[in-house]
């Protein structure tokens, strides 16, 4: 009989598959798609952020209600041995300048081949274009392959590693949701998470600025706070340092209905130094000649200043606008926007062993489980860390089960 059955061929299912078949276990992947990992080859068109190089202890923070449920299985499996695992894949990791790890390719397809290989070498087969189709009433797998009607896939144990709702062309689109609730699993209701929000731009701004880049600013939320970049577009405002505040951003939309950031668009630069340079005669110049000139502010950001209204008359609230800009984000993009998903199976539904309780035998791992993160190499090192736990989890109920047997 099959030993392992693993449902999901993104990273968690692949690494809870090669840990399981080094032990010797005969294991079968099940994917609906044509092709593995396409998530994961989607993220490596960025460089493939694998993890972070920042202490432990900052890393766990990372992770906000989740920290007490994923810092045991991150200290199980650290940021340093999954650059450690992929070395051994043939791809050697840098840290960037930011903390953040890649492989030194910057793309995830040559180390996906090379971890099929090894896949391969160890035995474990995969069947795609086979969808999940619910548990029967003895918890085994029901697997529809090709279109055909379900089947029970006889294994002693299975693995869900099907992924959040988020990338629905990718295969993330949580349709296993309601098969998890037939057999009464609490399920959070998927969230957008490292998303953009919306924004009320004027026409003005969404013609001309639609796409343009925001360097070297600083986004706030309350305690919130973040250096880096952000993207104008049509309906809002995205890209790396809102994904990072944006689970506050959504609880704040929440519990207000809008919430108000701030941006800050010369973070390196005091206020009254700012102020002491705005209160130089400009002379003829326009304004907008005068800010280029005299605080390098480009067009997209004299155009943002100007959303609110009219500029400011005095030098010092002028500097106070650009030093903190009130963005009003109405509502997060839409869940097939965002970059990951919060929600998922509560975390008290799956036992130390990230077995569900109410399902002997079948376990979970990855985005499927209700926890978030920023980007920044966090999403990727928890589904490491949860399919390491896993895989170990099913070792030793697949040790116990048998040791049961002989007993009786």
């Amino acid at each position: 009989m099959l030993d392992v059955l693993i449902i999901g061929a993104g990273p968690s299912g692949l690494f809870a598959a090669e840990q399981l078949s080094a032990k010797g276990l005969c294991v079968r992947i099940c994917d609906k798609m044509a092709s593995p990992a396409r998530k994961f080859l989607m993220a490596g068109r960025g460089g493939l952020n694998l993890t972070h190089s920042e202490d432990l202890s900052a890393f766990m923070g990372r992770y906000r209600e989740a920290t007490g449920f994923l810092a045991p299985l991150i200290e199980a499996f650290p940021p340093n041995e999954l650059r450690r695992w992929c070395d051994g894949h043939g791809g050697e990791t840098f840290t960037g300048t930011s903390g953040r790890v890649f492989p030194k390719a910057m793309k995830a397809s040559p180390l996906l081949r090379a971890w099929l290989r090894r896949l391969e070498a160890q035995g474990v087969s995969m069947t795609l274009r086979a969808e999940f189709a619910g548990l029967d009433e003895k918890g085994k797998a029901l697997i529809a392959e090709n279109g055909k009607p379900a089947e029970a896939v006889p294994a002693r144990a299975v693995l869900l590693a099907l992924g959040g709702g988020s990338w629905p062309k990718l295969g993330s689109n949580a349709g296993w949701v309601p098969h998890l609730e037939e057999c009464g699993i609490h399920i959070s209701p998927f969230e957008p998470a490292n998303c953009g929000f919306e924004v009320a731009w004027s026409d003005h701004l969404t013609s001309r600025f639609s796409g343009f880049p925001l360097k070297r600013i600083r986004l706030s939320l309350g305690e919130d706070t973040v250096f880096g970049e952000a993207i104008v577009s049509d309906r809002g405002l995205e890209g790396g340092a809102v994904y990072a505040i944006s689970a506050s951003i959504r609880q704040h939309i929440k519990e207000h209905g809008q919430t108000d950031i701030l941006l800050d668009l010369r973070p390196e630069q005091t206020h009254d130094s700012l102020a002491a340079k705005l209160a130089k005669p400009r002379g003829k110049q326009s304004m907008a000649t005068f800010l280029k000139k005299t605080l390098k502010l480009l067009p997209v950001e004299q155009a943002l200043l100007r959303e609110p209204g009219p500029l400011p008359a005095t030098p010092e609230d002028l500097a106070a606008r650009i030093k903190a800009l009130k963005i009003s984000c109405k509502k997060p993009y839409p869940i097939d926007r965002a970059i990951s998903s919060a929600g998922g199976i509560a975390l008290n539904e799956v036992d130390d062993r990230l077995m569900l309780k109410k399902v002997p035998g079948v376990f979970a791992a990855g985005e499927m489980l209700d926890w978030e993160a920023p980007t920044g190499g966090y999403l990727l090192q928890a589904c490491f860390a949860t399919a390491f736990r896993a895989a170990a989890g099913i070792e030793d109920y697949l040790k116990q089960t048998k040791d049961k047997a002989y007993a009786s």
